[in-house]
């Protein structure tokens, strides 16, 4: 199916194509990108995609409707999350930009409108110390820099916390080994204040992205150019 078919038919795609390790999403995700590119579901070099952490400085971020849970409404209270969002082209009938979460029950991929309804349930009154925080990173520049050596999964005698895939940890082009921390750790002082090109124009040539508050993230995929 080409993207411009799934536009049409609407259909979900079945998550099980796609590589996933539980515990591990930022790597779920890195595979997702490009993997969505070779499928011909996204831009071949993956400049319409973009990967998002979502975290805080307390690593502690609900999030609804996630598979992991052992509860009826899917909440789910993480350190760290990771997802993909596809910008869609905008013109007189544009389509919703997507998010790709292979950790959600939600349909997959989402409407972005509706993850944010659902998922992130801005109107759900939480304490601060729950509120969610974006950094979202270009996928052509993610694919470049990231890398992981999955140390965070080990405890302090190295047995491993959850198991890790079987392949290859990730490198980056630089030859970089791990970098996974300069990602999720996010603060409310990162967020920034600008709006329009002020607010997205970094996130196309900044390593770690931009960070943006949960209230940002819609106007944010709108007004990239």
């Amino acid at each position: 199916m080409t993207t411009s078919e799934l536009e049409v038919s609407g259909s979900s795609w079945d998550v099980s194509q796609f590589q996933h390790t539980p515990y591990y999403c930022e790597e779920n995700v890195y595979l997702l990108c490009k993997e969505l590119g070779t499928k011909g579901i996204a831009d071949a070099q993956s400049s319409d995609l973009y990967v998002v952490f979502i975290s805080n400085e307390k690593k502690q971020i609900p999030l609804w409707h996630q598979k992991a849970s052992s509860r009826a409404d899917g909440v789910v209270l993480w350190d760290y999350h990771v997802i993909c969002i596809q910008r869609k082209g905008r013109g007189d009938s544009p389509s919703p930009h997507l998010v790709w979460d292979l950790d959600s029950s939600l349909p997959f991929p989402c409407p972005l409108a509706r993850y944010v309804s659902e998922t992130i349930r801005p109107d759900f009154q939480t304490f601060s110390e729950f509120q969610r925080y974006f950094r979202i990173v270009h996928a052509p520049v993610f694919l470049r820099c990231f890398a992981s050596d999955r140390r965070h999964m080990k405890d302090s005698v190295g047995n491993w916390l959850h198991q890790p895939p079987l392949y290859q940890p990730i490198v980056a082009e630089d030859g970089t080994v791990h970098n996974l921390n300069d990602y999720f750790d996010i603060r409310a002082t990162d967020a920034v204040t600008g709006t329009g090109a002020d607010m997205t124009n970094e996130v196309f040539t900044k390593k770690l992205g931009v960070v943006i508050t949960e209230s940002q993230l819609e106007e944010f995929f709108s007004q990239i150019p």
